[in-house]
């Protein structure tokens, strides 16, 4: 439990920090929530005078009322002019209370003014009117009735009242807009950058990272949990900072009214039926968090199922497989609904819950107010904030629902950020500028899952050689590639390349020294000429065309076939291109890099014959004063080879040029009379 707590704290910590980069925009948008928690107490002190002003209007004091039979026991108990003056004092009994609280009401007027700043000017109570006039001089400068001759209010006056409440709930929305505006922004850009930050750690993460998770899963975490951190990070940030200083003054001014009546027992009331409201969030909030982490789980399996069979989308038609690939995506659909449905039923449930407290608290309220006699102004001033408060309070319970909710995306997210498989640089990469002499394996380890793939691998590939290298599938083939081009580190011996420890070389310098082209050429929706530069985003059109020109793309390019020539968009993967057309726009892409070292794998196996033709006549252009390393299915193209390396099972078995390994009468003779049909 301890555990739990401490990694849901880390959790909301590691959020946080993320705010820090826009602390100026927080501070004015906290700032606005405390305005707002300001100008909502005025106008709740506001309040009593409100209610005094109406309780005037009905045409009596809203001060005790003298009994008739204290005004005939004055008048038989004195005679003559002692008697008049004694049942005219009371008579005025009542002005003189309203004068009373006219002028408690000026003296917090003038203590306003006074912390605005505004000290030179003060509020006067004369006869009956109230006089704003300079301190110092006693200059007047307004005028205006407070009361009548009857100690009613004066609409002059009562009507101050209405527009200082009007103008106080104008500055608290202006506050709240500014709060909730800011507060949002920096919400919104907080989820940007964790957007931006997981692209970065799944685009540093090793080739070994990508081989051991489904693209579908890594795109949910990009996407819909860092949009459920987004709507619920904007949303609690605005009403965290506004929410509990609203509360803070609806309380205080609960207090005050305390205070001023004298009566605690009703606060008391309100603040032990405040906790009980807030109840269902406690109970209700572990559970919220659980079922959300469930659906974010189902909702990268629904993705997934999504992304496998978009991807896949030849194969399944050709097997006349839709309807079992319906099946399959509305179960995973179904399991999402079902765990979206827990979580909605349990936050759903707060808030009815929370207004069965409140409404239950607010009666026996009621009705203990009337139990006590309670006068209206009173009870407006107690009742007044409770009901204000109750919409912040109810608010509190959404956000604990968003807190759990971003919670439950925010877990997986840092489970992405915290788990790293990127290739670690030296702390003093050496720099690799240009390549002068050769590319060394000695006694070269690799395994992968605990399987071994190459043991004990070495050979030299000197600088303008091709070496070439074939062998059954899963003989590490590939693997030699990949530890070239250091996508993998290899798990013991060395591989150099001029002498340079491969893992003490600036990475960027060493992928800038080689080209690939793959037997599988990936292309992006994009223009082909945006394809073709993509390894030198600066080149000019001239360069790409000419780089075409070499790679036999430029034909096919301008010929009618694809109407827009080079701005023509490839399609998804290439999708509106054949196949040697994307082999040999990812040859042309390989040319305008105009690498040193070139790894060409396996680039012609998966073409006809015409095809190959053209592809291999693009090899051959782009391998001239290059050092290839050549991995080949089709022994027709790696005969020219300096070297050619055969693998078996991780082991190096043969090793010579074409000629010496068909005299040598081993493993590569079988392998070529089996292609060229000379097996027996």
């Amino acid at each position: 439990m301890d555990n739990s707590l401490e990694a849901k704290r880390q959790t909301y910590w590691r959020l946080l920090k993320y705010v820090r980069p826009y602390w100026i925009r927080m501070t004015i948008g906290i700032l606005a929530g405390f305005v707002v928690g300001g100008s909502l107490f005025g106008s709740l002190m506001l309040v009593p005078s409100l209610m005094s002003g109406i309780e005037f209007s009905g045409g009596g004091s809203s001060g005790e009322t003298v009994p008739v039979e204290e005004i005939v026991a004055a008048a038989r108990n004195t005679s003559g002019e002692a008697g008049v003056a004694e049942v005219r004092k009371l008579l005025q009994k009542p002005k003189t209370e309203e004068t009373s609280k006219i002028r408690k009401e000026l003296e917090k007027a003038n203590r306003t003014l006074r912390h605005l700043g505004l000290s030179a000017f003060q509020l006067v109570y004369d006869h009956g009117d109230v006089r704003l006039e300079k301190t110092s001089t006693k200059q007047e400068l307004l005028t205006f009735p407070a009361e009548t001759e009857t100690g009613k209010m004066t609409w002059q006056f009562f009507t101050v009242f209405c527009v200082g409440f009007v103008l106080l709930w104008c500055i608290k929305n202006l506050a709240t807009y500014v709060n909730h505006y800011l507060t949002r922004w920096v919400g919104t850009r907080v989820v940007a950058d964790l957007r931006s930050e997981i692209f970065n750690k799944l685009l540093n993460q090793s080739l070994r990272f990508y081989g051991k998770t489904d693209v579908g899963q890594l795109i949910s975490r990009c996407t819909n949990d860092t949009s459920a951190i987004e709507s619920s990070v904007a949303n609690v940030i605005a009403d965290a900072t506004r929410c509990p200083i609203e509360i803070l003054a609806c309380a205080a001014a609960i207090v005050y009214a305390s205070v001023q009546s004298g009566r605690w027992s009703l606060p008391l009331i309100l603040f032990i039926a405040t906790p009980l409201c807030i109840l269902p969030v406690a109970i209700l909030g572990r559970k919220i968090r659980k079922a959300y982490q469930k659906s974010f789980a189902q909702i990268a399996d629904v993705v997934t199922r999504m992304h496998e069979v978009f991807t896949g989308i030849m194969v399944v038609k050709a097997y006349h497989a839709e309807k079992r690939e319906i099946d399959r995506f509305e179960y995973a659909n179904r399991k999402y609904f079902r765990t979206v449905i827990r979580a909605t039923r349990a936050q759903l449930l707060m808030s009815p819950l929370m207004e069965i407290v409140a409404v239950a608290a607010t009666l026996a309220f009621l009705i203990f107010s009337y139990s006590q006699e309670i006068s209206l102004s009173e009870l407006a001033q107690l009742l007044a904030p409770c009901f204000i408060a109750y919409r912040p309070i109810k608010d509190l319970a959404k956000i604990a629902t968003y807190i759990q909710r971003s919670m439950a995306a925010a877990d997986r997210y840092f489970q992405v950020i915290d788990y790293n498989t990127a290739l670690t640089e030296s702390p003093n990469p050496l720099p690799l500028k240009e390549f002068r002499d050769k590319i060394s394996f000695r006694d070269v380890t690799f395994a992968y899952d605990q399987h071994k793939i190459l043991d004990g691998i070495s050979f030299d590939i000197p600088k303008g050689h091709i070496v070439a290298v074939v062998g059954e599938t899963g003989s590490g083939k590939t693997t030699i590639a990949n530890l070239i081009a250091r996508f993998y580190d290899c798990d013991s011996g060395s591989i150099t390349i001029d002498g340079k420890e491969v893992r003490d070389i600036d990475i960027a310098d060493l992928r800038n020294m080689i080209g690939i082209v793959t037997q599988d050429a990936l292309l992006f929706n994009d223009t082909i000429a945006d394809n073709i530069a993509y390894g030198m985003p600066g080149a000019s059109r001239e360069q790409i065309i000419e780089a075409a020109k070499q790679a036999n793309a430029h034909n096919f390019i301008i010929d009618g076939r694809h109407p827009e020539g080079y701005d023509t968009f490839a399609g998804e993967k290439g999708f509106r291109l054949s196949g040697g057309e994307k082999q040999r726009i990812s040859i042309a892409r390989a040319i305008l890099k105009n690498p040193p070292i070139l790894i060409l794998d396996e680039a012609t196996s998966a073409l006809d014959t015409v095809t190959e033709k053209l592809v291999q006549d693009a090899l051959n252009n782009v391998m001239v004063n290059r050092t290839v390393f050549a991995i080949a299915h089709r022994l027709s193209t790696i005969q020219n080879a300096n070297l050619i390396i055969v693998l078996e099972k991780g082991h190096i078995v043969e090793a010579g040029s074409h000629d010496e390994l068909l005299a040598l009468g081993g493993r590569y003779k079988k392998l070529h009379d089996t292609q060229f049909g000379k097996a027996k």
